[in-house]
């Protein structure tokens, strides 16, 4: 490592490095551990001409650099900046003020898949959002292509009362839950929502969602990791998997079959150390399955609603939520004795405080000290000489009593 190279992650970079890693984005594909351990090592620009020239360098020893030599001929970095520029985008490198601080994760064998993965070294952004500011409050909303009904609802509802909240959505622009989280985000414009490609800026992917996509870039922002005329790959949507994960505080899934790619970026997510929410589904649905099993492995926080969300991807003691409880009813407070005096109280037809005390088991002084408190909480009431419950006190105030 030369002595005057400063990490690229301290520094601006140049128009020169800029274009090396654009270069290297096309050559080499995303999640490569050579190209990114040859950055962190050495300028991009050198690290560039190493792979133009087939030299071993750094971290790209012979075999990794003529797997990318087959793309490297008659290649001009140029001509992908200026499409990026054309179509209104930008190139994204570490030490801008929009890089994002969450896609940097240490590399390695252990501890999790994502770092058999290595961090993105440049992204492609389209869309008038600042990245980094985006992603100080947001969540990555995924879930099953092939969504329910009951599933494009809750993303709709959650998706919105979040974005209402000033949280951005992160998600795949996939069709079922992707879709419908981007859609209510749009709809909210409270706060931007992210669309992470798989292919290039110019491959809107799935094509029935380009118009779609094209909202999200002229109101949020469109990322991805490779240039501009790149297509889709099965590899490409698992890498990209990982950047969704990367880029919010957490990861939200809405319905997941088993065999699920969303379940693939809440994985992303925990090995990232993010926090996984799950919205549960009915049991008897198998689009909900890969959801139950997060929850019930102990991976995934079980939500539903946009305030517990909040709770568990904000800063420690914000948003935080009080126990959920049932309806407060007069009684719950009462002493053992006159709730006994009370189930002891007719409904239809009034009877006198010996009685009561009979059937409740208790004195007749208790009951005369206990019914006039009663009667002034509109429990019971007073009747031809006699005491019955009033609708409040037998439980169901919005219901009169049978009929006489």
């Amino acid at each position: 490592m030369s002595a005057a190279f400063d990490p690229p992650a301290l520094r601006a970079p140049s128009e020169a490095e800029r274009l090396a890693r654009v270069a290297l984005a096309r050559v080499a594909e995303p999640g490569s551990h050579e190209v990114y351990l040859a950055l962190q090592q050495l300028p991009a620009e050198q690290v560039w001409d190493a792979v133009r020239e087939g030299a071993p360098l750094g971290a790209l020893g012979e075999r990794a650099l003529a797997g990318l030599a087959g793309r490297v001929a008659g290649y001009d970095p140029e001509r992908d900046l200026e499409r990026v520029r054309s179509l209104g985008g930008r190139v994204l490198c570490p030490g801008d003020p929009e890089w994002p601080e969450g896609v940097v994760w240490p590399l390695g064998s252990m501890g999790g898949e994502v770092k058999q993965m290595a961090p993105p070294w440049v992204l492609f952004a389209h869309g008038p959002a600042h990245l980094r500011d985006a992603c100080q409050s947001s969540v990555s909303v995924v879930g099953a292509r092939a969504a329910t009904a009951y599933g494009a609802a809750v993303t709709g509802e959650l998706s919105f009362a979040l974005a209402e909240s000033g949280v951005a959505i992160v998600s795949g622009a996939a069709y079922g839950i992707d879709g419908a989280a981007h859609r209510a985000a749009l709809a909210a414009g409270s706060a931007p929502t992210l669309a992470v490609l798989a292919g290039g800026l110019d491959v809107p992917y799935p094509r029935g969602h380009d118009r779609l996509i094209t909202q999200v870039a002229e109101n949020g922002l469109v990322i991805t990791e490779v240039p501009p005329g790149c297509s889709v790959t099965r590899m490409r949507f698992l890498v990209r998997n990982r950047l969704v994960a990367a880029l919010s505080r957490g990861t939200l899934v809405v319905e997941a079959a088993l065999r699920s790619g969303s379940l693939s970026t809440a994985g992303r997510a925990l090995d990232l150390g993010r926090p996984v929410m799950a919205v549960p589904g009915p049991v008897t649905s198998a689009q909900s399955a890969g959801c139950h099993a997060l929850i019930r492995a102990g991976k995934a926080v079980l939500v539903s609603e946009a305030s517990e969300v909040l709770e568990v991807i904000a800063a420690m003691g914000e948003h935080l939520l009080r126990p959920a409880r049932g309806a407060v009813h007069p009684r719950d407070g009462l002493p053992e004795a006159v709730r006994r005096l009370l189930d002891a109280v007719p409904v239809r037809l009034p009877v006198g405080v010996a009685r009561i005390a009979r059937t409740a088991g208790v004195s007749t002084l208790l009951v005369q000290q206990a019914l006039p408190s009663l009667l002034a909480a509109g429990l019971v009431e007073q009747r031809d000489g006699g005491w019955r419950l009033t609708a409040l006190g037998w439980g169901r105030p919005e219901k009169p009593p049978p009929p006489q």
